[in-house]
């Protein structure tokens, strides 16, 4: 039901189409058999009449109103479908700037539409005026979220900080990919198939890691920890042999290895190497990589040992203290 009024108020480039074809045949055939004159007497009547002032307005002009309101913004909703049609084959033009440009090419016809709406009707601008203290502290309280979402839409788009399809890492740790950008939310594809939508002001106000801003490169870190026994020269080459291995690793930078802790029961190193699209995942190439290092690791003899505690136990020096 809710979809169904959406698509009312604010219908789809062939959708708005057919319904003003359906409201204008109406129209003009309520006009042509007479009825369009015997709903204005009847909803013109002095009783339906309301008055505010030097305003009067009475049924039949407030229904009036609405179906010029409405034929109106279809009409804008058929232009609006078919410029963005047009703009999306642009494919020389980033996809932000196409977004951009629609939406700037949205709000500059919705707002010709209601000014010219208003003038069809009849209604003096002028008289709008008694409202706008009231719509300046609704849109202070009650729709302040929105225009900064809005806001901060616009500032997305001009940036180019958060594009479309960029992998992005959020605050509370939800990574994913940004499918889609509108007036209030990012739609973000997090990588288990979740769809989330993030205000646009969280993107704003928020600290947010974007894996793919300037390139899609990404490194990966494996710690490795061998026994105090092992040949670690040996271990080190051996994990920088397997990180260079990996079809996904690139040369600059290049592969780097680093003995990092003597810890309680092994000799610890971190490997650090990079890939080239991070895009299409980090978790593959680390396991590939740590199941070459264990191969290796195997056939040159080096354990990679597992905790140990050593227990020693102290004798009595007599039976009484035993």
């Amino acid at each position: 039901m809710k979809t169904f009024l959406l698509s009312l108020i604010k219908p789809s480039g062939a959708w708005a189409g057919i319904l003003l074809f359906i409201t204008l045949a109406a129209t003009v055939y309520a006009s042509t058999t007479g009825h369009l004159d015997i709903a204005r007497e009847y909803l013109g009547a002095p009783m339906l009449t309301f008055s505010v002032g030097s305003l009067s307005i009475n049924a039949y002009d407030a229904l009036r109103g609405m179906l010029v309101l409405v034929l109106v913004f279809w009409t804008t909703a058929i232009i609006s479908a078919l410029v963005e049609g047009r703009l999306k084959k642009l494919t020389r033009m980033r996809t932000t700037t196409r977004i951009l440009i629609t939406k700037i090419f949205q709000i500059a016809l919705y707002v010709i539409a209601f000014l010219v709406t208003m003038d069809l009707i009849g209604l003096d601008l002028t008289t709008l005026t008694i409202f706008s203290g009231a719509l300046g502290i609704g849109l202070g309280f009650g729709l302040q979220k929105i225009a900064s979402n809005f806001i901060s839409g616009l500032i997305l788009l001009l940036e180019r900080s958060v594009e479309q399809d960029d992998l992005i890492e959020l605050p509370d740790g939800v990574t994913g990919f940004v499918r889609k950008s509108s007036a209030r939310y990012t739609l973000i594809e997090t990588v288990d198939g979740k769809e989330i939508l993030v205000p646009n002001e969280d993107l704003i106000t928020n600290r947010v890691t974007n894996w793919t801003l300037t390139n899609t490169r990404g490194r990966i870190e494996v710690a490795v920890g061998v026994s105090y026994g092992a040949d670690l020269e040996q271990a080190q080459a051996l994990i920088l042999e397997a990180a260079r291995e990996h079809p996904s690793t690139i040369d600059d930078p290049a592969p780097q290895c680093f003995l990092r802790n003597f810890g309680d029961s092994s000799v610890d190193f971190t490997l650090l190497f990079w890939i080239e699209d991070v895009v299409k995942g980090r978790w593959a190439p680390q396991s590939e990589v740590m199941f070459t290092i264990w191969r290796k690791f195997r056939d040159a003899g080096i354990e990679i040992p597992f905790p140990q505690r050593d227990v020693h136990l102290k004798s009595s020096s007599s039976p009484t203290e035993a």
